[in-house]
């Protein structure tokens, strides 16, 4: 007899732009479910993503799996799977959510572990179809999982000692797709003082002198960090 996967029944959210990923997900897990019926949403992009939780919101979902990389939705300002994930601790305080992404990058896994603490953290690079449902069962039974990769990637600010937040890893991303450090109060709940204070931390911390932006994104790619 098959070792069950899950001791009841369970819904099940699935976010990932990839079809084909999706399906493979449900197939794994339900074919290690033999005795218990597993009910599935899923969603390809943030619209269709937000627009399943909200109206889940007064049913809850026992588990999400959220991709990091999907299409935006600009309407409610959800860029990424992390603004997903957000929405769902919002809405869903009690929802185990697995966060599975090919970033594996510091700046990346510092945001996710910051700003939404996943019971699962996991590079797409470190499992197979062995490995996915076993981390499932782990995560669902109560326990914390992070994959290799995430942790090495975690690793990179436990070493420098950082003083890093979500604000420092939203600052770096925003600047490195051009937004400049003026308008950046409308994208941060910041202001424009506290932002140039917390960039002047971080140009203290990555280069230990005073660079431009520019440099500063130079240097960032070259340790990983975006």
């Amino acid at each position: 007899m098959k070792k069950k996967l899950f001791p009841e029944n369970k819904k099940i959210l699935i976010i990932d732009d990839h079809p084909m990923t999706v399906d493979g997900y449900i197939h794994l897990l339900s074919s290690n479910n033999d005795a218990y019926t597993l009910e599935f949403e899923t969603a390809n992009d943030c619209e269709s993503a937000y627009h399943t939780i909200v109206q889940n919101k007064n049913t809850f979902f026992d588990f999400a799996i959220v991709d990091i990389n999907l299409p935006p939705y600009p309407e409610k300002n959800i860029a990424t799977g992390v603004d997903l994930a957000q929405l769902i601790r919002k809405t869903d305080p009690f929802c185990k959510i697995m966060i599975i992404s090919m970033y594996k990058e510091p700046i990346w896994v510092n945001k996710v572990l910051k700003s939404i603490n996943p019971e699962g953290f996991v590079s797409k690079n470190d499992i197979n179809y062995k490995t996915f449902p076993e981390i499932c069962m782990k995560v669902l039974a109560g326990e914390f999982y992070y994959s290799e990769s995430v942790m090495q990637g975690q690793s990179y600010f436990i070493k420098r000692n950082m003083d890093w937040d979500e604000y420092d890893t939203r600052i770096l991303l925003l600047i490195s797709q051009g937004i400049k450090t003026i308008n950046l109060p409308d994208y941060l709940p910041l202001s424009l003082s506290t932002i140039e204070k917390r960039k002047a931390n971080i140009k203290k911390q990555l280069a230990f002198n005073e660079v431009t932006d520019q440099d500063l994104i130079e240097i960032a790619k070259k340790i990983g960090l975006t």
